[in-house]
């Protein structure tokens, strides 16, 4: 078995996370930072009360939702800013089972150093597919943006992200490194930190393959 990590590191300079030195060897014995994190920061999954499509706070989601099943479906041709359709799955539209998770793979993370193109100019996911995926039982979606809508259009994000969250569709935005994920499917799990009411919450992602 092997692991692929697929989450991007928090580091300074990232969209809403701060490290603040608290404590150092040199003056109290052990090096500590206190960590200022928005709680959509970098790779992270978006609980149902983010847009109010229920009551639902990230550490209510049950942790086995959390993992399992994914196809990658290839997006990588996808020019900036254009919708993904249910016509983008290809075959994986027919091979998807039920409880079954979807990985968008655009290779937008390459663009996450650039802040303001990597926010305004990714690939959302369309309304039409969202619905797609409510209808035919998708457990999660897994997206490499910042987000799974645009951002700077509040209709837009709103509806989707609460024909998702309501729909029982979990949300991972802000992915990396799905182009080192070899085949069409894999075991796929992001474990996001259990905080109290939480709208989100930074995750851990990574996919489980075969080893060759």
């Amino acid at each position: 078995m092997k692991i692929i990590d697929l989450t991007l590191t928090l580091q300074p300079g990232m969209r809403g996370v701060e490290f603040e030195t608290k404590y150092t060897v040199e003056r109290d014995g052990w090096n500590a930072r206190t960590l200022h994190l928005y709680s959509h920061c970098g790779t992270h999954l978006d609980a149902p009360l983010h847009f109010e499509a229920s009551e639902q706070t990230i550490d209510q989601i049950p942790l086995d939702r959390c993992i399992g099943k994914a196809w990658v479906v290839d997006l990588s041709d996808l020019p900036p800013k254009t919708p993904i359709e249910v016509s983008h799955l290809g075959d994986i539209a027919e091979r998807l089972q039920p409880g079954d998770a979807l990985l968008l793979r655009t290779l937008w993370s390459r663009h996450v150093d650039d802040a303001q193109y990597y926010r305004d100019h990714f690939q959302p996911i369309s309304p039409d597919l969202a619905r797609w995926m409510v209808q035919h039982h998708v457990r999660m979606v897994g997206v490499e943006p910042p987000s799974v809508a645009d951002v700077n259009d509040l209709a837009a994000v709103t509806l989707v992200h609460q024909i998702l969250l309501g729909g029982d569709v979990i949300i991972v935005e802000g992915l990396t490194n799905l182009d080192a994920i070899p085949g069409p499917s894999c075991t796929f799990a992001a474990l996001p930190l259990k905080i109290h009411g939480g709208d989100g919450a930074p995750c851990r992602a990574f996919a489980m393959v075969d080893d060759e």
